[in-house]
Order: C-alpha cells, then structure tokens, then sequence
C-alpha cells in the first residue's frame, strides 16, 4: 500500500480541496500568494487575477480542463496590462511601465501554467516572453536574453538555448565575479525565476536563468536522460569562452541551483559536471521514487494545483501527440530509466559540493529522495558527501526556512557577507526593480 512505502503515509491517499473546481483552487490555495506576488504569482498583482478568477468560476471550470478555454480568460486582462504599459512607456513613465508588462507577463504566466499544453496556452507562453522582456529592459539593471549555441546537440535537437543573464556593472578582469545559474523547474520558467536575479546583482553575483528539457524553450530531448548534460556542457562553454563572460565571471566559482524538478538536473548535474562546478543545490527535486508507479498513481489530487502525474510525463516527452493518458501510462512504464540511482549517476565521484533541500512532507516529490540522494553520494572520503536538510512538517520545497538555509550555504561558498534577508526582501513585488 502506498500509505506504507513513503514517510508522508495517509497523505498519500487524500485528495486535496483544490482539486474539486477552480472556484477551490483559488480560495483554498491561490489567493494568499496571489496577494503576496509570489509564487506562482512572481510580478503579478491580486487586482489583475481578481476579474480573470471571478471569469473562470463563473464558467464552472473544473478539472479535467479544457486548456484551451481556461488560457482564454486570461488574455483580455493581459492585453490591458500590455496597452496600459505601452502608454506609460510613450508618456516617458518608465518605471510604472516596466510593472504593468512585468504584471501583464504574470497575466499570461498563469493562462498557459502549469504547462502550455494547447494551442492558447503557447500562445500564451509567446505573448508572455514578449511583455516580460519589454520590462525587463527597463529594470534599473535590465535582464536581457541571450541566445546561446547548443554546440553539444545531438542532430534531433533544438540549436539554441536561450537565457536570462544579468552581470554586475563592477564585473571586469581584475574583479571578477561569481556566477550562480539557476535551473527553472516544471511550471516556473525563465521569465519568473527572474525574481531572483537582481538580489544576487546586489551581492555582486552574476545569474542566469535557464530552463530545463522539455519545459520553456529547452533545446534538449526531454525524454533521452543524457540530454541534460549536453545542454549544460553547452552552457558552460558558453560561460567560459564568450566576450558576454569572459574577464567578468569567475568560472572556478560557479554554483547551479535548481528549483522543484530543476532540482532533479541540478542533483545529475552535481555528479555529471563536479569539475566545472563549485557547488550544485536541489531544492525540493527528485531523484528516484519520484517515478515510483505507486507515487504517480496518487499525486493528482495531493498538492499540486492540478495534474502533476500528466504534467510530469508531458515534460519528460510523453503524450505530447494530445494523448495524455496513454502518455501518462508509457511515463510509468519508461519512468525507471530516468531515475539518477538506476542509471548509476549518484554513485559518480565528483568534486562538486552539493546541498539537497526539502520539506519533510512534500506531497509532489517524496522526501524519500531525499535520503535516497545522500546515502547514496559515491564512496565516502571522496569529498562528494552530500548534505541534506530536512524543513519538517512542511511541504514541497519547505519554504521559507529553506531559502536561508540555501542562502546562507551560497553565501558561504562564494563568500558573500551572509545578508540573507536582502534575498528574500527583493522577492516582494516592490523590491525588485
């Protein structure tokens, strides 16, 4: 029985209220952070998702969804954002315009969350990246894109890899800069984890941002479990041989943080890249059980806001011929290939220092992994020990203890001065601009 294998127990078999209908999800889950701005709601404003959630209840939309008709409600509010921003733009109001497009991505965030999945949703998705980086460029210390060469792609693959960089201006030859690459996760992208890019300008620290295979614009196979690690050899050539980077970025000190499933790639990318790399974080990602049949089988109705199981194997490359089901079905079958303890990768030795987070109660990855993580980090006395930190009694990814707990670790590692809460500070809707 399910609620005897994993450490969570009769959890496992309790469906969440949020998953009876929309009206659910927002009153229950959504309107709290919604209010806040933070996630999944990073730029946004509740004014905004207010009409767009009274839309949606209204239509009764419950799960399974039409995609297409949930994305729908939100376009017309975040058309008006986009002209409103525009206009402020034009009147030479640059910082009320830089807010109402980043309010106006965050609009479109969520029409195509938690994966674009039809037609509206990547429309959605499009239009997003648009209005994000026409206010991105008007930050005080702008976030631009950068298209780089995936130089290590197999032929089936995309050629570029496209991502969020911002540099320190003090960045130069003789002072350069550490570097922390962060690594989106199922649902959150490249254009949301940009809330943490401009905390780190402060200490001095370099970022990118950049998504995972089979989310966002990854060129990478989502299905093939090495693809990963071309795109990541891809990006660190890139940091260590382009005009961008070089002379500003210290590649002896880089760290790679993934979020929630980027914790996944960041953990293989911990054992596959340790030379390239001073430090590697997973935040709340998987490793093993997390394709457990028994797992997939009950998370749709625990804590995530809807399918995590078909939004799981739609990422990992399955049922993306509109058949979600039968999609879900071969991701069970196939799931055992992608686990970093069967294919070998937690046994590799690796120079890398690696810190693996999580919420004791996690009901989206099981903190089994975990444990599965660091009782398995190679021969001990190899100096690739892995430590882990355990948030009980809190769920997925255990905020917010675990951002001081990763902060602090970063901070140490790159010698910053150990100000932490500037961080979680420049989160907040007005701090981060």
């Amino acid at each position: 029985m399910a609620n005897q294998k994993y450490y969570i127990k009769d959890a496992i078999l309790k469906a969440a209220p949020h998953h009876e209908s929309f009206e659910k999800l927002w009153e229950t889950k959504w309107k709290e952070p919604c209010s806040q701005g933070i996630y999944p709601f990073m730029f946004g404003d509740i004014a905004d998702f207010k009409p767009v959630a009274e839309c949606i209840i209204k239509k009764g939309l419950k799960e399974p969804y039409n995609w297409d008709e949930y994305a729908e409600c939100f376009f017309p509010q975040a058309e008006l954002l986009s002209q409103a921003a525009q206009r402020a733009e034009a009147a030479g109001r640059i910082e009320d315009a830089c807010r109402l497009y980043l309010r106006s991505s965050a609009v479109y965030r969520i029409a195509r969350f938690p994966a674009p999945r039809s037609e509206k949703q990547r429309e959605a998705w499009k239009k997003g990246k648009d209005v994000f980086y026409k206010g991105a460029r008007l930050m005080t210390y702008p976030i631009t894109e950068q298209i780089i060469p995936h130089t290590h792609r197999l032929p089936h693959e995309g050629e570029f890899i496209p991502i969020n960089i911002l540099i320190p201006t003090c960045a130069n030859a003789s002072s350069t800069v550490p570097l922390l690459v962060i690594f989106t996760g199922l649902d959150g992208y490249r254009t949301e984890l940009a809330v943490w890019q401009r905390g780190f300008l402060d200490k001095n620290v370099a970022t990118i941002v950049v998504e995972i295979p089979g989310t966002g614009d990854s060129p990478a196979d989502p299905s093939d479990p090495t693809s990963p690690d071309r795109q990541w050899s891809s990006l660190l050539d890139w940091v260590s041989s382009s005009p961008v980077t070089q002379g500003r970025v210290d590649i002896s000190k880089i760290i790679v943080w993934g979020f929630s499933t980027g914790g996944y790639y960041s953990l293989r990318a911990g054992h596959t890249h340790g030379d390239r790399l001073l430090g590697a974080v997973s935040l709340g990602g998987g490793a093993h059980h997390m394709f457990d049949t028994d797992w997939l089988d009950n998370v749709n109705k625990l804590e995530y806001p809807f399918d995590l199981a078909n939004t799981l194997a739609y990422k990992f490359g399955y049922g993306r011929n509109g058949d979600s089901a039968s999609g879900l079905e071969e991701f069970k079958r196939q799931g055992a290939k992608l686990s970093l303890l069967e294919d070998g990768t937690l046994k590799k030795r690796t120079k890398a220092k690696m810190l693996v987070v999580n919420g004791g109660m996690d009901e989206i990855f099981p903190i089994e992994d975990l444990w599965v993580a660091t009782d398995t980090s190679g021969p001990r006395g190899t100096g690739n020990e892995i430590v882990g930190r355990v948030v009980k009694e809190k769920k997925h990814m255990g905020e917010p203890e675990s951002f001081f707990i990763i902060l602090e670790w970063i901070h140490g590692l790159f010698g910053l001065d150990g100000d932490v809460v500037h961080h979680l500070r420049m989160l907040r809707p007005k701090g981060r601009l």
